[in-house]
Parts: C-alpha cells; sequence; structure tokens
C-alpha cells in the first residue's frame, strides 16, 4: 500500500471516463490486423487518462503547468500515438508488434513523467506493474458512493446500463421491420459470435485496467514509491574497474587492427587467410559483432554509475579508457554494418537482415550518447534518452516502409542480373505492390494473384493505407 494512499482523493469521473476508453477500444481494435482503430483506442485512452489527470489537478499540485514533467509527459505521449498510427499506414504485420510494444512503453513513460528513482525498466512496465494496487484502490474508495457525488455517479451507471438494455431489445426489432436500416445495422455493428465477444470483453480488460492504472499512477502512487530512500551501493575503485576494461580495450584494438588489414588486403587476402569468399566472411561475422556491440554496453554502463570519480586523476581515467572503448565499439560497429551490406549485395535482401542491420545503426546512435555521458559524467539521462531513440528509430523504419524497401533492392538487384526470390517476395505484406510494378507482367500478375488474399475488405476500424492502395 501506497503511504499515501489512505490521503488520495478519488478523482471524480475516473471510472466512467476508463469504461469509455474500454469500450471504444473492445469496438475499434482489430486484434488480427493493423488498422487505423489502434490510433482510434489509443486516442480516446490518452484523452481519457489526460481528462482525468488534468479534473483531479494532479498537474499543478506536483509540477505545475508547463514545468518539465508535463512536458516529458506530452512527448513521450505523442510518440506512442506516433507508433500506433503506423498501424493506420503500414501493413506489415511484424513492424506494427514492434510499434505497438514500442507504445506500450512510451505510454508507461508518458504516465511517470520524469525519472523516478526506480530505473527506466520500472518505469517502462509501470503501468501494468500498477494495475494490482490500481484495482485496490478503486475497491477501496467504494466507500465515497455514499456521498452525493458517489450517488450521482451509481445513478449515471444504472441509466447507462438502462440504456444499453433497451438498445439491445429495441434495435434487432427495428432492423427486422426494415432492409434499408437492417443493412446500416449490420455495416455499423459486426456480427457477435463466441469468438467476437470473448475478444470483446479481453479488449475491453485490457483497455480498461491501463487507463485505470494510468490514472492510478498519476493519482501519485509513483510519486510515493520513487520517494523512498535507497541505499547507497559501493564505488568501484579505479584498480577494480580499471583491469577488466583495460583489458577488454585492448582486446577491442587488435581486432580493429585486424579489421583493417581484412579491409585493405580484400577479397584475395579473405580467401587466403580465412578459406571465405568476402561475402561468406562477411556473413559469419556480423552476428558475433552484434553480439559484442550489445554486451560491451553491459560493461560500459555499471562501471560509468559505479566508478569512483573523487579525484581529477580519477574523472581523467573514467573518461579517457570508456570514451576509448566506446571508440573501438564504434568501429566494430561500422565494420558489423559494412559486413550485413556486403552480403545482402551478395545473397539479396530479407525484411530480417535489414531490421538487424537497423538495430546495429541505432547501437551506434546509443554509443555516442554513451561518449556524451563519459564525457559529462552524468549517465541518470542515459536510460530514457535512449529509449527515446529507439522511437525515433523505430518510427524512421516505418516511414521508410521496410518490406517496399526489401522488395525495390531485390528487383534492383535481379535488374542487375542477380536471382530474386519471388516465393520470399509473395510472403511479404500488402506494402511491396507498389515495389513490384518494374517486375514483368507475367511475374506481376502471377505475384499479385498470390498476394490477393491480403487484400480483402477492411471494416472501418482495419482501414490501412498500404492494403486500400494495393487493392
Amino acid at each position: 500500500m501506497p503511504p499515501r494512499w489512505q490521503r488520495v482523493v478519488y478523482p471524480a469521473g475516473a471510472l466512467p471516463a476508463v469504461g469509455i476508453a474500454g469500450v471504444v477500444a473492445a469496438a475499434t481494435v482489430p486484434i488480427d490486423r493493423p488498422g487505423i482503430g489502434w490510433l482510434v483506442a489509443g486516442a480516446v485512452a490518452a484523452g481519457a487518462v489526460t481528462g482525468v489527470h488534468r479534473r483531479a489537478g494532479r498537474s499543478r499540485e506536483s509540477d505545475g503547468p508547463g514545468e518539465p514533467g508535463d512536458r516529458e509527459r506530452l512527448w513521450w505521449a505523442i510518440a506512442a500515438l506516433a507508433l500506433l498510427s503506423v498501424g493506420t499506414f503500414r501493413a506489415a504485420g511484424w513492424l506494427f508488434v514492434l510499434c505497438v510494444a514500442a507504445a506500450a512503453v512510451a505510454g508507461s513513460l508518458a504516465v511517470v513523467g520524469r525519472r523516478s528513482t526506480r530505473g527506466l525498466f520500472r518505469d517502462a512496465a509501470a503501468v501494468p506493474l500498477a494495475s494490482i494496487g490500481a484495482l485496490a484502490w478503486v475497491y477501496t474508495a467504494q466507500s465515497s458512493l455514499r456521498t452525493g457525488a458517489g450517488a450521482r455517479h451509481r445513478r449515471l451507471g444504472v441509466s447507462a446500463a438502462v440504456t444499453v438494455g433497451l438498445l439491445v431489445v429495441f434495435v434487432p426489432l427495428l432492423a427486422g421491420a426494415d432492409a434499408t436500416f437492417a443493412a446500416l445495422v449490420e455495416a455499423l455493428v459486426p456480427r457477435m459470435d463466441g469468438g467476437i465477444l470473448a475478444r470483446w470483453i479481453v479488449v475491453f480488460l485490457l483497455a480498461a485496467i491501463g487507463c485505470l492504472s494510468a490514472v492510478y499512477l498519476l493519482a501519485g502512487a509513483a510519486a510515493d514509491a520513487g520517494g523512498r530512500e535507497r541505499i547507497p551501493h559501493r564505488m568501484l575503485v579505479r584498480a577494480e574497474w580499471g583491469l577488466p576494461v583495460g583489458a577488454l580495450t585492448a582486446v577491442f584494438a587488435l581486432f580493429v587492427a585486424a579489421q583493417l588489414v581484412a579491409l585493405f588486403g580484400g577479397d584475395d587476402y579473405v580467401q587466403r587467410t580465412a578459406g571465405l569468399t568476402y561475402a561468406e566472411y562477411a556473413r559469419s561475422g556480423f552476428w558475433q559483432l552484434s553480439a559484442v556491440t550489445v554486451l560491451t554496453l553491459a560493461v560500459i554502463l555499471p562501471v560509468l554509475h559505479r566508478a569512483a570519480r573523487d579525484s581529477a586523476a580519477d574523472r581523467r581515467w573514467l573518461r579517457g579508457s570508456l570514451c576509448t572503448i566506446s571508440g573501438l565499439t564504434l568501429v566494430m560497429i561500422a565494420s558489423a554494418l559494412g559486413r550485413m551490406w556486403t552480403y545482402q549485395q551478395a545473397y539479396g535482401f530479407t525484411v530480417l537482415r535489414l531490421l538487424v542491420g537497423t538495430c546495429e545503426l541505432w547501437l551506434g546512435g546509443v554509443y555516442i550518447l554513451v561518449i556524451v555521458a563519459v564525457l559529462r559524467l552524468e549517465p541518470a539521462w542515459l536510460p530514457r534518452a535512449t529509449a527515446g531513440t529507439a522511437v525515433a528509430a523505430l518510427l524512421t523504419l516505418s516511414a521508410l516502409n521496410p518490406e517496399g524497401l526489401v522488395a525495390r533492392e531485390n528487383i534492383d538487384r535481379w535488374q542487375r542480373g542477380e536471382e530474386i526470390d519471388i516465393d520470399y517476395l509473395a510472403g511479404l505484406s500488402a506494402d511491396i505492390v507498389p515495389a513490384i510494378d518494374r517486375l514483368p507482367a507475367a511475374v506481376r500478375i502471377d505475384l499479385r494473384h498470390r498476394l490477393e488474399y491480403r487484400f480483402d475488405d477492411d471494416t472501418w476500424n482495419s482501414w490501412n493505407l498500404a492494403r486500400t492502395r494495393a487493392r
């Protein structure tokens, strides 16, 4: 139980707003495909939470209007809605799954606001983690139903239930009486069966509990929990962190030197020393280099956070060592990207290769941020900045239309005399349709025929620009 739980005023209108957000999500979210309904549901949920928050006056009590906490919430909320909007323009299911997951993280960070003492991972999962406390909070607040405002809300709830009952009775009767009205009802109201009803209930519960958790956190639970006193960690002296970092730096420097020799030696040198073509050599090292770049962060960040910096010599050694290893890692990232580009030029482009190449490029940006944090010796801002660059990278990838880009590059290779995998293209989404116009008529018609089952008509909430253009 948060320390101030009993003193938190239950925001008037919270349950109706949460209920509306849940109903809209249940009616608009197309679970099986990207569509505009995801954006509609996200916008309504954001509006419901914001409305309750402002009505409760929490922003004036905490940060004050226009303070950094509110501005950071605004930016994360915009990022979350931008990620959900990808489903309106792109048909690739894997891309939208990534965007929905990133939107959930951005939404949680928007609720938390400014950085808390819990850390980035707890802040990113703050909303789902608060769900149990939010439900208990609502249960405790039921005593407010004895007040005049509570009785008014109860009467409104009864009125809403009666309204739904009347619609359930009268709409089918009127639909049976007139075919035109029946067609209108059928277009507006989806057919209900057990599966659809179960889906609606699940989506309603997830959206309603998510909004309720957000309201609960904005009411003060996050600030209270984040204000608990923390036990300071023992700092690492120079000898403790210097040995592993120094050894790793030496290994990285030796590896980079070998890379330069292979780069200038070209294909002949690689075949003599490794027995591989340059494309095979590129493929064999990419995944290992990607793992190294990620694992190196697990070395740099704890040292940056825990290393002692009491003296000027400590600070110079810390800056010099961590900037050196970060710079060498950037060289390895460039090597990994070069290997992936060479491999794709030799064997073709795929979504997976493009995605991991994008992740490696994003890691390069992260290491630049790490170098800035090392030079400033201020790592507190780094986790959220890293999350922000991840959102920006995902939105940029979405704007580039990754599946369309893969199709265009493979068609370019085919026009240069290389082979093209039509079966692979047939497994992609409607996003590739504009790119395949350059294929011969027979191949193009066959490919469109194999993609056609993905172009089935959308309902209003699953409308998608890419599928519309493809049709």
